[in-house]
């Protein structure tokens, strides 16, 4: 179906369109003919996954780039609210951290950390918050405080900041992250942010008010959350990648949906907003 090259781009040239199921959003133009990274693939399925109208908790990097596309295409009313307190923000240029000052002009409103935690976050107006860490396991626990042990860890990373509040609240998360062993183990080393089973108890049996996460999208596929259990398993396939592909990024034993997608590539609209208006330095492209 495709191959990738040394760059690190996306090949598909054999003049076929990708399968589409009944979950996939997948861009009208879209080609099988374009060159795109990794990222921009994965950008512009995150920002399929938008709807128009929705509040998302967002960061910096892919996830600002596919919000910020998906207002460009699909969902012009989406309201951006990030940590530092900006709420409805629209910036013209993009962003190099929660705290640029891009994000106050044109902002709907702007407020203090424990407003946008307490008042939106906690209030349950947040939609869909996104994510992403060291670690994701079977169940869409993040890892964002250590590797091994926590007493005496191999890497001390970051910690939560405000992660773990829009794991456990916000309506539904996406995370975004590339697939490999190392990064999708079967447990986590530490659960910085829960997904949908941690330490044995599920989100409902702990009192979490949010869905956990629904999506998890990756350099080669996406996984979503089985509805019974909530364990992960394949549901989309990205062009040009196989179900064995997929399975050996992962340190479990990978479930595969009978009726299983295939994600459209990019279309030449949204590489071009991509490259041209949202990322043209390709601060976060690559």
């Amino acid at each position: 179906m495709g191959t990738e090259g040394r760059d690190g781009r996306r090949e598909t040239g054999d003049g076929s369109a990708p399968l589409r199921g009944a979950d996939s959003t997948a861009a009208p133009d879209s080609t099988s003919s374009l060159s795109y990274s990794n990222a921009e693939l994965m950008a512009c399925v995150a920002a399929r996954e938008l709807r128009d109208g929705e509040v998302v908790f967002v960061g910096i990097g892919l996830p600002n780039l596919a919000c910020n596309l998906a207002r460009a295409t699909h969902a012009p009313r989406l309201t951006l609210i990030y940590e530092s307190g900006a709420i409805g923000a629209q910036p013209e240029r993009l962003p190099v951290s929660v705290g640029d000052p891009s994000l106050v002009t044109g902002s709907l409103m702007i407020c203090g950390m424990a407003d946008v935690f307490q008042l939106f976050l906690q209030n349950g107006r947040i939609e869909v918050g996104f994510l992403g860490g060291a670690q994701v396991d079977r169940w869409g626990n993040i890892n964002t405080t250590v590797i091994g042990d926590y007493a005496s860890p191999k890497v001390r990373l970051p910690g939560s900041g405000g992660a773990a509040e829009i794991a456990i609240h916000a309506r539904r998360t996406l995370i975004i992250a590339r697939l490999n062993p190392r990064a999708f183990p079967a447990q986590v080393d530490f659960i910085t942010s829960p997904g949908h089973r941690a330490r044995g108890g599920t989100r409902r049996e702990l009192g979490m008010p949010g869905a956990g996460p629904t999506r998890v999208i990756t350099d080669k596929a996406i996984l979503a959350a089985n509805a019974s259990t909530g364990e992960l398993e394949l549901a989309a396939l990205y062009p040009g990648v196989s179900v064995d592909d997929v399975r050996r990024g992962v340190g479990w034993e990978l479930a595969v949906r009978e009726a299983l997608d295939e994600v459209v590539g990019p279309s030449e609209h949204e590489l071009r907003l991509l490259r041209e208006t949202l990322d043209p330095q390709r601060l976060f492209l690559g």
